[in-house]
């Protein structure tokens, strides 16, 4: 039997009051395909506080070779933001399994030691073979847990030429480099990956490997700015020690700090979604889909200045526009 809708006002007011069961229940109904689920859905992200959507919380992204420790830096994080009696909320994109395309849920396992903290949320979800090592739902979901939690940290599946969305659609990119690997430094050389708003070199109790990728990475970044004028600081942690890890978070809070005094923390969220919403169009419709739309300038330029919706009804609006032009 098809459990029923939930009403989404209520399940708005309930997640906003950081009620455990409704928060999960909203994140089933964010991954639930079904078209009336979708309008419920939309209804439900549009019923959320506007304030806690465009400058509530803190939405990071931590991402990285595979093996570079960013559960376990994650797992030290939550230590820290709950000394400092912060909520944190973890949406650990993980690898699909091939027979059921489910998330394989090894980041819950590993970081299971916050799970008896209440005040600690954690959502296992499958990448589902998207290039970019989001899944779909990510953005609707980290807008749920924004509600809810003071930091919602998007951990992902890896990095390489394509992985690259949650630089793209979170407020703050941690990049957790690899001691002894060339492959962080090639990422920036080349221009791969942007330039992410906090690096971080793992594993510095190793020693002279992991001062040398520090010092490489330095050498790389040197006064190179984002497009909001941002200078990303590189620095060294240990997960095992947890050495470094205060100033990790104190890092990826003033770069949140410093989006609000330039009046840029809004704008950026507005991009965010804009970079959702044209990312799935083109997946679905193509280049030419979105040439129907105006091109990619005009269109970004259209849904970073207009007003703020659910990006479920947002996109289902666009989608009609873009299949009534063909």
């Amino acid at each position: 039997m098809i459990p029923a809708l939930p009403d989404p006002t209520a399940l708005a007011s309930a997640v906003s009051a950081r009620d455990r069961l409704a928060l999960a229940q909203a994140l089933n109904l964010l991954d639930d395909r079904r078209p009336a689920a979708r309008q419920c859905a939309a209804a439900f992200l549009d019923a959320l506080p506007a304030e806690k959507l465009d400058t509530g919380g803190h939405l990071i992204g931590i991402t990285g070779p595979p093996g570079a420790g960013k559960s376990s830096l994650t797992a030290a994080l939550i230590q820290v933001w709950r000394r400092r009696g912060l909520k944190v909320a973890i949406l650990a994109v993980d690898p699909s399994s091939p027979i059921s395309g489910g998330a394989l849920l090894g980041d819950r396992l590993r970081m299971h030691a916050s799970g008896a903290d209440r005040e600690v949320f954690i959502r296992s979800l499958a990448c589902r073979g998207e290039f970019g090592g989001l899944s779909a739902e990510v953005w609707p979901m980290s807008l749920a847990m924004l509600a809810a939690f003071d930091i919602v940290l998007v951990e992902t599946v890896g990095v390489g030429q394509k992985e690259i969305d949650v630089s793209k659609m979170t407020d703050t990119t941690c990049f957790v480099a690899q001691p002894a690997s060339g492959d962080s430094i090639q990422f920036l050389k080349a221009g791969i990956m942007e330039v992410p708003h906090v690096i971080v070199v793992n594993k510095e109790d190793i020693g002279m490997a992991a001062r040398k990728t520090l010092s490489e990475l330095k050498t790389t970044l040197g006064r190179r700015t984002d497009a909001e004028g941002w200078q990303a600081p590189a620095l060294s942690a240990s997960a095992a020690l947890g050495s470094g890890i205060e100033s990790l978070a104190d890092a990826l809070d003033g770069h949140r700090r410093w989006l609000l005094e330039r009046g840029q923390f809004t704008a950026r969220r507005q991009r965010c979604q804009a970079e959702w919403l044209v990312k799935h169009l083109r997946e679905e419709f193509g280049r030419h889909g979105i040439g129907l739309l105006g091109g990619e300038s005009a269109l970004f330029t259209e849904l970073t200045h207009s007003p703020r919706r659910s990006p479920i009804a947002a996109y289902e609006d666009l989608r009609v526009r873009v299949v009534s032009g063909f």
